[in-house]
């Protein structure tokens, strides 16, 4: 079986201008869908798309009781020298929430004065708490007047809640995306490309591929969001991995089209034969990373579905872009691609295309010689590293996270001050049945009087339906409703309380709100967690298992890349959860691991980490077609990729080590485990696991079992034109 990559970059070579015209209409088609439907395509809620408890119970509460508004933000006032029964607080207080009301977004102003509820009153009479309930989502003009007011005739001002908090969130965000992106990422990448070419020129190349892969992906993400809820989250996983697999793609390409012209081929031939090389693993590569972006649709989750949306189209484009695009652009800059070259680096980047570097060969040749020992001194290491994810907790980054500059993380401090296990996220207890019998009123008062005594939990409020079906139970939970506290304490309510409280009664009793929706959020995602990592390592093994006709292969490549995976959910929990090294980077010490976060790295770096195993493997194949040697197929293989493997991982890790940099928890999560999990898998695991385990199974690597025979012969390592290479390739000629 022959993949066409090689016709393929024959005509895109010979059709340059065709060819980039054709891109360039595709590019401006997508600019033109990005202003007119981005905007409308994208959201920034989450959802799961199951049927848990806590959406069962807002269901229930919907249709219950449709008319009650709640409060979503609290404004917290506080005087020092003065008490809530001086005059001076009392206009203070009134005038705020007058002007409050006055603002589009205030629906209505609760306050002590009107109600004369004392549970709006801290317990030293200093602090007064003022509900509102909004009718819109734009709280700036409201952050904007609590601000003016804080500090003024020694009141302090301060406001929290759930759009408060949901804008800040957003826009800090924002900032730390476009820091990592545009300030270091971007940056970082130009800079290693250049490093890894040599030449300015051969460095922009991949750069401009990959921003070109972004935004069509954005593009055909716009179109995709007309049918159906996609999160604003999308553009930045497009932006992240656009920049990594368009850049990563075009280096392995261009740098065989370097290498062969340095055979002495000429530029057409040397572009024809990169297609039926580098061209040939990039597009098992690309697969590869699109079944592993598949895992992550399977999960009933809104932003994870559209993470991988995301992901699965920008890889396409970029496969498509490498496959086309760039023998195009090859043609028409010949070896002006070596333009603009660096002193000294630049001449050895160039005449060293495709030869074995002296650093990799001599650690490879130190592996080789001492196989066993390498490989069980380098398993240990990831074994022990990936240890500490025995004690993994999952959860949700919330308020108590944010920096202290954002109003929201202000307002949470003042209100658990003043008013501690007060919140705007109240669990939401939902009886339904028969609520008006005796047994289930004596078990509402049972609970409520179990709810009295724990700590975690305010003073309910108690409302009953209109048609006297349902009944509501609003009780409020101690400390940020995303945190650990709350959420331990739902699961408490559900496990232990309520089942004490009603016992075999049949009514249900269903439990929602805010941390409930977090709790069962993170069971779906715990719960799915195994059948991703059994669909991705299912699907990954029979895709290898083509791709080198063998079984050997792609088991060890799969145990290799569990391993890398595993050492990074080890230290992602020893730096974050523990907080060994955290101060180091300038991390936060949290108390858990953002639920998503697990099932990303695994996706993410499974899909990136065969992408380079693929690539190692193509040219390892390559050469033990030629040569009938495994071990000096390895050595070279290792040898001649090391270079670039590792110069595109740096790629990844400097972009996701800008979102590292970041102030938001999540962020810096995903990005280190992305960053360390990559400099693992691109450093022991290339250079150490792979050619280890190589040299010890010899000629079983390539085992294929005679009832497997039916398996097509693709040959992902393609061939070369000039037979067997030459030892040193011929110097380049000058740009």
């Amino acid at each position: 079986m022959s993949i066409s990559t090689e016709r393929l970059a024959r005509l895109c070579a010979s059709r340059p201008k065709r060819t980039l015209f054709a891109w360039l209409g595709v590019v401006l088609v997508s600019f033109v869908v990005i202003a007119l439907l981005l905007g409308s395509a994208l959201t920034s809620d989450g959802d799961v798309t199951s049927n848990p408890e806590s959406k069962q119970a807002a269901a229930l509460i919907h249709e219950g009781f449709p008319a009650k508004p709640s409060a979503s933000e609290i404004v917290v006032v506080r005087s020092d020298r003065l008490t809530v029964d001086d005059p001076a607080f009392k206009a203070k207080v009134r005038s705020l929430g007058e002007r409050g009301e006055a603002l589009p977004v205030v629906a209505e102003a609760q306050s002590y004065y009107g109600s004369g509820d004392q549970s709006l009153v801290s317990k030293d009479r200093h602090a007064t708490m003022v509900p509102l309930v909004t009718r819109d989502e734009d709280v700036a003009p409201l952050v904007a007047l609590v601000k003016s007011e804080d500090g003024k005739d020694g009141f302090q001002v301060a406001v929290t809640g759930t759009l408060t908090a949901d804008a800040d969130f957003e826009k800090l965000s924002e900032e730390d995306l476009q820091k990592g992106e545009l300030l270091i990422g971007l940056p970082a990448a130009l800079i290693i490309l250049v490093l890894v070419f040599g030449a300015i020129v051969a460095g922009l190349v991949p750069v401009l591929l990959g921003l070109l892969s972004i935004v069509i992906a954005v593009a055909l993400t716009a179109l995709v969001g007309q049918a159906f809820e996609v999160s604003f989250f999308v553009v930045n996983m497009i932006s992240a991995m656009g920049l990594a697999l368009g850049i990563d793609y075009a280096l392995f390409i261009l740098s065989r089209y370097r290498e062969e012209r340095g055979r002495g081929l000429e530029k057409t031939d040397a572009i024809v034969a990169s297609g039926a090389t580098a061209s040939r693993a990039v597009l098992f590569s690309g697969i590869a990373f699109v079944l592993a972006m598949f895992g992550m649709l399977l999960v009933p989750d809104t932003i994870l579905r559209s993470l991988a949306l995301g992901a699965i189209l920008v890889g396409i484009v970029s496969v498509l872009a490498a496959l086309t695009l760039l023998p195009a652009v090859l043609s028409l800059l010949g070896d002006r691609v070596n333009a603009l070259r660096i002193p000294v680096i630049g001449r050895r980047a160039i005449n060293s295309a495709g030869s074995e570097g002296r650093f990799w060969s001599a650690l490879v040749g130190g592996v080789m010689k001492r196989p066993l020992v390498s490989l069980v001194a380098a398993t240990a290491l990831l074994l022990a590293a990936a240890v500490p994810v025995l004690s993994i907790d999952t959860g949700i980054a919330g308020l108590s996270t944010l920096p202290d500059r954002f109003a929201s993380k202000q307002g949470f401090v003042a209100l658990n001050r003043d008013f501690p296990g007060t919140g705007v996220d109240p669990a939401q207890i939902v009886v339904e049945g028969d609520v008006s019998s005796a047994p289930v009123r004596s078990a509402i008062e049972q609970l409520k009087t179990r709810l009295a005594g724990q700590d975690a939990f305010g003073r309910p409020t108690q409302t009953v339906s209109a048609n006297g079906d349902l009944v509501l139970l609003s009780v409020p939970v101690a400390g940020d409703a995303d945190g650990l506290e709350a959420t331990s304490a739902i699961r408490h309510l559900r496990a232990d309380l309520i089942p004490q409280a009603f016992g075999d009664l049949q009514s249900d009793v269903l439990v929602g709100g805010t941390s409930a929706e977090n709790v069962d959020y993170f069971d779906i995602v715990g719960g799915w967690l195994p059948i991703v990592f059994a669909f991705v390592l299912g699907l990954s093994f029979i895709l290898l298992t083509v791709a080198f006709r063998s079984i050997v292969i792609p088991a060890v490549a799969i145990a290799l890349n569990l391993l890398s995976v595993g050492a990074a959910y080890g230290l992602l929990v020893l730096v974050f959860q523990k907080g060994i090294g955290n101060g180091l980077f300038g991390f936060q010490q949290v108390d858990t691991v953002e639920a998503w976060v697990p099932l990303f790295l695994f996706s993410v770096l499974f899909g990136l980490s065969m992408d380079y195993q693929v690539f190692l493997l193509s040219r390892i194949k390559e050469r033990y077609t030629q040569t009938g040697d495994t071990a000096g197929a390895v050595a070279f293989g290792v040898g001649s990729t090391a270079r670039l493997i590792t110069g595109a991982a740096l790629i990844i890790i400097a972009v996701f080590g800008g979102f590292a940099a970041g102030d938001l928890v999540m962020f810096q999560q995903m990005g280190f485990g992305v960053a360390v999990a990559l400099l693992v898998d691109a450093t022991i695991v290339r250079s150490v696991l792979v050619p280890a385990s190589m040299k010890l199974l010899g000629e079983r690597n390539w085992y294929l079992p005679s009832w497997l025979n039916w398996v097509p012969d693709v040959h992902v390592e393609g061939h070369t034109p000039t037979g067997k290479p030459p030892e040193k390739p011929a110097p380049l000629p000058a740009a």
